[in-house]
């Protein structure tokens, strides 16, 4: 088992707390990212988790014969299970233990693929838009992009201090029902508080 190498500051800690995101600059090594590019390259171009309804579309209706636009794989360690043990994935936990608390835990995996010269992105939304409105949740995501990420190319962004809120009202993309994707309603309200990251 691979052990972590970061440990936060206090002050890294109580900014996660007071906004609710925190954007570190590195929480693997550069030879790991082109390990996990290989592997996900292979995950993405074999459409594995496919035959289980784990390889989807986030964008369109998914049809087998349509062209991912924004393919996503669900747990995509069930079907590599060299993502298992990485220092990216003893990092995540461990951050998730310094934010969370001792008792944190793995949930879930997730990988989305942007592909180039495609005006696709991933649309506004909270995490926990997706997840069940009958539990209460203390969790949190942690997400590495495998390239540089920049506002051109889609980085991350986050609206400070939403997570004191109750999760905004979403819809499926294009107000279509069979888009399995979300996004938050009066998105151009919280897109002009977003901070870049």
């Amino acid at each position: 088992m691979i052990e972590p190498t970061i440990t936060l500051t206090q002050e890294q800690i109580d900014f996660y707390h007071r906004e609710g995101y925190l954007s570190l600059p590195m929480i693997t090594t550069e030879a790991e990212i082109l390990q996990l590019q290989a592997i996900y390259d292979r995950l993405f171009a074999t459409k594995a988790g496919r035959e289980q309804g784990d390889h989807l579309d986030l964008v369109t209706t998914d049809e087998d014969d349509q062209t991912p636009v924004l393919p996503q794989i669900l747990n995509p360690a069930k079907y590599a299970p060299a993502l298992e043990d990485t220092l990216f994935r003893a990092n995540a936990r461990a951050i998730a233990k310094q934010l969370l608390g001792e008792e944190a835990i793995d949930r879930a995996d997730h990988a989305i693929l942007k592909p180039p010269h495609t005006e696709a992105a991933t649309p506004w939304h909270q995490d926990e838009a997706y997840w069940n409105p009958a539990k209460a949740y203390n969790a949190l995501s942690v997400w590495i992009p495998l390239q540089e990420a920049t506002l051109e190319n889609g980085c991350m962004q986050f609206v400070p201090t939403t997570h004191y809120q109750d999760v905004l009202p979403h819809h499926p993309i294009g107000n279509d029902p069979r888009v399995i994707g979300l996004e938050v309603d009066d998105m151009e309200e919280w897109i002009s508080k977003a901070v870049a990251c």
